[in-house]
């Protein structure tokens, strides 16, 4: 998989999984007519996040004819290897080349059957190339945070696509890559011009984030610590990880993270609402350059 068929900007969305995997019709055409309307206005990638299953990407591919549709992240304990390869395989013969396999190992706190994540997903990596149709290492990308599954990505994967990083991480995230894998953070946006509310709607998405362990490593990592954690975030730390503002100051600070290293950005729009943000996207696409 080239780094161009990403394109720039991706959405990164929940909204996907629960409406495919909530299995109402008027949903589903909804998702996919919402899939539609973002290729239209030129995002190169749809992230499926919350976990999404396989199998729930092929409406997203149905829906559209050239964007890519990538899963966010697929769990290695919630299916195995060989059933998650014979979906790829159905879906490559459908829609050719437009899905990639996101893979993670998610976090402890949501996964009884997690245990030795590395070694886990080395093992999963290896099923799936010896499964009957294998899974190409150019159709597959991780969830890597830490030093350890990055280099994991870049030798047995397209790449990474790490949630909930900051730009030097991007840019140091860059560096353990190497300059030919592909690296497509997930980065979060408010497209709100008032301040303050914008990091009230952000410390409350975050809060849930700051009890993981995972996460809170990652940003011990970046030179965060316990202070940057209560109340859902210090001022610092939320700028770190959100863009806040009006839509062209968004769109400066993700043309930023190209800059710092990353290939694709993978744009989640945060609205503290439920629905599908259709009018921050189409806000947004007008101020990114594609």
């Amino acid at each position: 998989m080239s780094k161009h068929r990403l394109g720039r900007f991706g959405i990164w969305s929940p909204f996907w999984s629960i409406a495919i995997g909530g299995a109402d019709p008027a949903q589903l055409r909804a998702a996919q007519d919402t899939a539609a309307e973002l290729e239209d206005l030129g995002f190169g990638g749809l992230w499926m996040g919350r976990s999404p299953e396989v199998r729930w990407a092929g409406p997203l591919l149905a829906a559209t004819t050239r964007i890519q549709v990538a899963t966010s992240v697929t769990r290695i304990w919630t299916s195995t290897a060989s059933e998650v390869a014979e979906t790829f395989a159905g879906l490559r013969r459908d829609y050719g080349g437009r899905f990639l396999l996101g893979l993670g190992v998610s976090h402890s706190e949501l996964n009884q059957a997690y245990a030795h994540p590395y070694a886990a997903m080395v093992r999963f990596l290896d099923d799936l190339d010896a499964a009957a149709e294998p899974v190409p290492s150019g159709d597959r990308i991780l969830a890597a945070l830490g030093p350890k599954m990055l280099k994991l990505s870049a030798e047995r994967t397209v790449g990474a696509n790490p949630y909930l990083v900051t730009r030097a991480q991007i840019a140091e995230e860059r560096v353990a890559l190497g300059p030919d894998a592909i690296l497509a953070p997930e980065f979060k946006a408010i497209l709100d011009a008032d301040r303050e509310r914008g990091l009230a709607t952000a410390r409350s998405y975050l809060a849930t984030y700051l009890q993981m362990t995972n996460y809170r490593s990652s940003f011990v990592r970046g030179g965060f610590g316990d202070d940057d954690f209560t109340g859902g975030g210090s001022e610092r730390l939320i700028d770190a990880v959100f863009a806040i503002g009006a839509p062209e100051v968004v769109a400066e600070r993700l043309d930023d993270l190209l800059v710092a290293g990353a290939d694709h950005v993978a744009v989640q729009v945060v609205t503290g609402r439920d629905d599908a943000p259709k009018a921050e996207w189409r806000a947004l696409a007008a101020a990114l350059t594609f």
